[in-house]
């Protein structure tokens, strides 16, 4: 029945109340999981409009994903160095790559029809989860058969409006003390006294 399959979906990632967000999400994607984890994790906390360049480069191989969880026979290469990530092993994930631009662009959409500022939206939760495997065959030398499985993904994706924090008052500023180990304090009360080797 139509109640039963409009069920609300849940998200790993809970927003506050107060925070104006925006959330798409797909299941059991068609796409490697390992490819989906990697471009989520590199596009976690940036600004929309660069999540989105940064994808649209990657289409074009004009910029890589950096792969730091499964790097098992991932080449390097330079443009590894146009992010602050830790290693230089990359690659451009064509098919990753564009669901999760699709998945942007729809979470962009919610946010406009929610009536929020587009361009002050920060990708604040991307995950991707592994899915159920898919299964298929292949054939084998002396008529054995081997699984032949695909590896889909879940990704979902929560924007949330940019805040920059609350700045420090110059009375707190005032207050911090320094903290000094066990060393440094004999070091201090041996220079008082005068000791030494000078």
């Amino acid at each position: 029945t139509p109640e039963s399959r409009a069920t609300m979906v849940k998200y790993s990632y809970d927003p506050d109340a107060s925070v104006e967000c925006s959330k798409a999400r797909g299941s059991h994607l068609r796409v490697h999981f390992k490819a989906c984890r990697e471009v989520t994790n590199t596009i976690k906390g940036m600004k929309l409009s660069k999540a989105k360049d940064f994808l649209e480069k990657v289409l074009n191989y004009e910029a890589a994903v950096p792969f730091t969880m499964f790097t098992g026979g991932i080449g390097r290469h330079a443009q590894l160095k146009q992010l602050k990530t830790p290693g230089s092993k990359g690659r451009w994930p064509q098919k990753a790559s564009k669901i999760i631009l699709d998945l942007l662009k729809n979470a962009e959409a919610n946010a406009e029809m929610r009536g929020l500022d587009v361009d002050e939206l920060v990708v604040k939760h991307a995950m991707c989860n592994r899915a159920q495997l898919q299964r298929r065959r292949t054939y084998r030398a002396h008529g054995r058969i081997n699984p032949y499985m695909s590896h889909p993904a879940h990704i979902e994706i929560i924007l949330e409006k940019y805040d920059e924090g609350v700045k420090k008052g110059e009375e707190e500023e005032e207050k911090k003390v320094m903290k000094l180990t066990r060393k440094q304090q004999a070091r201090q009360l041996k220079i008082k006294s005068g000791g030494g080797d000078e």
